[in-house]
């Protein structure tokens, strides 16, 4: 779920390959109709006003108008990223504007790499990889926070682990617990 920039509506992510917008009494006042193959994930609004949703099975983000009006049937800007090494889980819009999302590749895989990867919104531009050490262990990554300080923190199994967004370097873990199987994050002031 995301509130567009205005704060009057907010934005869902459907399972039946579509985006929802609902107002505050709860009434859907936009649709993008079904867009096959788009099973959505984590999304947001970016500074230029469209909506980037991760698009899972196809391993990319698209950028939708925030008005969901598909002209013809067709996202305005289909395929944004196009990254090998993709398998995009939540999103979140950085400090700097730029895209970051955590990936899981292959996904589902027993010897699948966890990392958090950085693009650039115009260009769709790899900007550079977050990823912690091996020996932190860290696994099936799902959800992703900005907190204070400048730190990135992401929640996967049996860990929450912190970057320093602004190098780029792991900090560590900073949640542990056995069983843990983290789908998003929320931080409490």
């Amino acid at each position: 779920m995301s509130l567009d920039p205005s704060r009057a509506l907010v934005y869902l992510n459907s399972g039946d390959d579509r985006v929802l917008a609902r107002d505050r009494r709860g009434y859907v006042v936009r649709d993008s109709g079904r867009i096959p193959g788009l099973d959505p994930g984590g999304a947001e609004f970016g500074p230029d006003g469209r909506y980037y949703v991760t698009v899972r099975r196809q391993r990319t983000i698209c950028a939708m108008p925030a008005a969901l009006d598909r002209d013809g049937g067709t996202v305005r800007t289909p395929r944004l990223v196009t990254d090998p090494k993709l398998s995009p889980l939540d999103l979140k819009l950085a400090p700097n504007g730029n895209i970051v999302v955590v990936s899981e590749w292959p996904f589902g895989t027993p010897d699948a790499v966890p990392s958090v990867r950085e693009y650039d919104p115009v260009t769709g531009q790899l900007v550079r990889v977050l990823a912690p050490e091996a020996s932190v262990r860290f696994r099936r990554p799902r959800g992703l926070r900005f907190g204070p300080g400048g730190r990135l923190y992401c929640v996967g199994q049996e860990h929450v682990v912190a970057f320093d967004f602004g190098t780029g370097g792991l900090i560590g873990p900073a949640v542990q617990l056995p069983r843990l199987n983290g789908q998003a994050l929320v931080l409490l002031p």
